[in-house]
């Protein structure tokens, strides 16, 4: 039997993922979008830990999988969605006080919230999510976002344009709940041939953030749609 302290400690991890993209909600209202970014990068840790600490330890619970959706609701739904929202009153020149189309268009930034929901509760109930997903992973939508005003800081005329940010939920809510089948880091073995797309994944990646930063971030979106779909097409053949 589980030791009862340590039966609580992946749902405290859990809930340091809610807390701090809670704390990342206030800055992105503030336009802090660095202190949006150590919030983040620490609920992308936490909800990594968690589930790792709850495997080691032997404690996984029904309980942790609806708290884990729930913490990442917040932390890479409703934050994305406020970024979204803050970008959007930029490019419009906007006030949440404003009754014209120019006040209201930023609210669609909720939508991301809603999608992110729909998504985790497609996750929870979804058998064939044991192992990879089908849609995009709500993380790595939020961190998409995440890069958006980084890049705004060298191309605003692409970034802080209505057209573009409004397909850019549209699309990105669509991918959440879509029918698209991408890898998870999960690793089964550590064999080159069983997990080569993915390890190729990691490298590239980690070659395009070390000069780029966050702005690498939408070049390794599409690296892992089009290495997911090697990687399945792989696994047919």
């Amino acid at each position: 039997m589980a030791n009862p302290i340590s039966a609580h400690i992946p749902n405290a991890i859990t809930c340091l993922n809610l807390i701090s993209g809670s704390i990342g909600v206030v800055f992105a209202f503030r336009g802090q979008f660095d202190l949006v970014a150590y919030c983040m990068l620490a609920s992308g840790i936490f909800d990594f830990l968690d589930g790792m600490v709850a495997r080691l330890l032997g404690v996984s619970s029904p309980i942790g999988k609806e708290l884990d959706s729930l913490a990442d609701v917040i932390s890479f739904g409703l934050l994305p969605g406020v970024l979204y929202f803050q970008l959007l009153q930029q490019a419009l020149n906007s006030t949440a006080s404003s009754l014209d189309l120019a006040g209201l268009l930023p609210y669609l930034a909720f939508l991301v919230p809603a999608f992110s929901a729909l998504r985790l509760a497609k996750f929870n109930l979804d058998e064939r999510q044991e192992s990879d997903f089908i849609g995009l992973n709500t993380p790595m939508n939020a961190f998409y976002v995440l890069s958006l005003p980084f890049i705004a800081t060298q191309h605003p005329e692409i970034i802080l344009h209505p057209a573009f940010l409004i397909t850019s939920i549209l699309l990105t809510c669509g991918l959440l709940i879509s029918e698209i089948r991408l890898f998870s880091m999960k690793l089964k073995s550590l064999s080159w041939a069983a997990n080569r797309y993915k390890y190729i994944f990691l490298i590239l990646a980690a070659a395009l953030l070390i000069p780029l930063h966050f702005r690498a971030i939408p070049l390794i979106l599409v690296l892992y749609f089009i290495l997911s779909a090697l990687h399945f097409r792989g696994q047919k053949a």
